[in-house]
């Protein structure tokens, strides 16, 4: 049986447009080429991932292969857009990644209680930035195997050959 092998895409849901300058400076630094979609909000996120919205469609808010995820997002907050995520067949072995500031113990628990894959502190100095962004990218890879259970059997655009 053949192996789908595609371009991991990343959504990243963050509100804080310093951070999100910060994370696709960090990402070329890194010299991580995925195709990379930014939501603003927590509602934002849901409806990029459900084509609600003005992400009805598909083509301009494909399923990721790695979503970022902020705690503290407006309209709907990270750890409830995790739940959702995490809740729903389509989305939940998606891995999802905390990227946060918070370093509350609560927030880390039902980050993990919710399904999250990591949860990364967001550092204050570029570099390290730059280092963890490029951790990420070992760590969940450029090129992504998707697990057989997870493709999308309507979804043939991203399959590379």
């Amino acid at each position: 049986m053949a192996e789908k092998t595609k371009l991991v895409k990343i959504l990243l849901v963050e509100d804080n447009p310093d951070d999100i300058l910060i994370i696709e400076r960090a990402l070329k630094e890194a010299k991580i080429i995925n195709q990379f979609f930014i939501a603003r909000d927590g509602q934002e996120g849901w409806d990029f991932l459900k084509h609600q919205g003005k992400y009805q469609n598909s083509e301009s808010s494909p399923k990721p292969g790695l979503i970022l995820l902020d705690i503290n997002l407006p309209k709907l907050n990270g750890l409830e857009l995790l739940k959702m995520i995490k809740d729903d067949p389509d989305f939940k072995r998606i891995p999802t990644v905390m990227l946060t500031v918070s370093r509350r113990d609560e927030d880390i628990i039902k980050g993990y209680n919710h399904g999250c894959n990591s949860f990364i502190q967001k550092p204050v100095e570029f570099e390290k930035f730059v280092e963890i962004v490029r951790q990420i990218g070992l760590y969940w890879g450029i090129i992504n195997v998707e697990s057989p259970n997870n493709v999308n059997n309507t979804d043939t655009n991203n399959t590379v050959a």
